[in-house]
This record gives C-alpha cells, structure tokens and sequence, in this order.
C-alpha cells in the first residue's frame, strides 16, 4: 500500500488546519461533513457477494451507543474520538483480499484522521480537567466492542467476507457518529 502518500496527505492536512477554536458549533459542522465523507466513501467499496450471507455475526454494540442522549457534549467528544481511533485502526488492517479500492481506503483514512485531528485538542483537554460523566465507560465498553471485530477479522483470515462484515458494522458506526455530533452545541 502507499501509505507514505497518505502520511504526505495527512501532514497536509494537519498543517492547513486552522487552529480549532473553543465553538461546538463549528466541530459539529466538521464532524458531520466528514462523516457524511466516510460513509459516501464506504458505500463506494464493492457489495457483500451472496455467499458471504452465512458470514453475518450479530455485535454487541455497546449500550450507551444506544442511549447517546444521556451524552453531554465533553462525553460524545471522548466516544466520538474513540470511535474514530478504533475505525481508523482497523481500516489500517489488510485488506488485500476484499478487492477494495487502495485510493479509496486512503481517501477514507484521510478523512478519518482530519475528524479525530478536529477532536484531539478538545479531547486533551476533557481528559486533562477529567470533565465527563459516561465517557470513560462508554470508552471501555467501545475497546471491548472493536476489539471483537478485529477477533472477528483473525478468525475468519482477513478474508472478504468476514470484512464485508465488518464493512457493515463501520457504516453503522457513522450513523451513530452522526447522532452524536448532534451533542456539540456551544
């Protein structure tokens, strides 16, 4: 894979960046856009073939995911960098036998760091004032979570099925980026 090159495009990105100032507002912009990105990206990546059917597996998503309203804003900025770490970290995996698109993976992986480079300073700072009330659980049951898709992915070898799977799982997980973004309001 070029990684160097998406090294290159991350760096850009991370230096083009303007400095993200103290507006919800603005982040919450950020987030949606890009994750509207992500998922138009993973939409493009080819279709579950029918035969991957017997493949489905049912994962535990964690309950809080569920329950996000309870989230104030410091909590869906942990969960939502979480998130995207975890995502990026599994997309980073092999996936050679998926006959997926390099240049779209890379796209996504683009995008992916520029939304958690977005949430980093805030993060850093919720961390450092240990200003959450549900996020550091939410965290852990999230680690437990995409720890189990990456189990998931060994067992099966990585092979095309067991990531159009997980495929499914990701694109689920953006529709509950996209909910939460909804908690950053100024």
């Amino acid at each position: 894979m070029t990684y160097r090159c998406l090294l290159q495009m991350a760096l850009l990105l991370c230096f083009s960046t303007t400095a993200l100032s103290s507006s919800y507002s603005l982040l919450r912009f950020q987030q949606r856009r890009s994750a509207a990105v992500c998922q138009k990206l993973l939409r493009q990546l080819p279709s579950t073939p029918q035969h991957c059917l017997e493949f489905r597996m049912h994962f535990q998503v964690p309950e809080e995911m569920k329950q996000a309203q309870q989230f104030r804003k410091e909590d869906a900025v942990l969960v939502m960098y979480e998130m995207l770490q975890q995502i990026f970290g599994i997309l980073t995996r092999d996936f050679s036998s998926t006959g997926w698109s390099e240049t779209i993976i890379e796209d996504l992986l683009v995008e992916l760091y520029g939304q958690m480079n977005h949430l980093e300073p805030i993060q850093k700072e919720i961390m450092q004032k240990k200003n959450f009330t549900m996020g550091d659980t939410a965290v852990l049951h999230l680690k437990k979570y995409y720890f189990d898709l990456v189990q998931y992915l060994k067992s099966k070898e990585d092979n095309r099925c067991a990531w159009t799977v997980v495929r499914v799982q990701i694109l689920m997980n953006f529709s509950f980026l996209k909910s939460l973004t909804g908690y950053l309001r100024d």
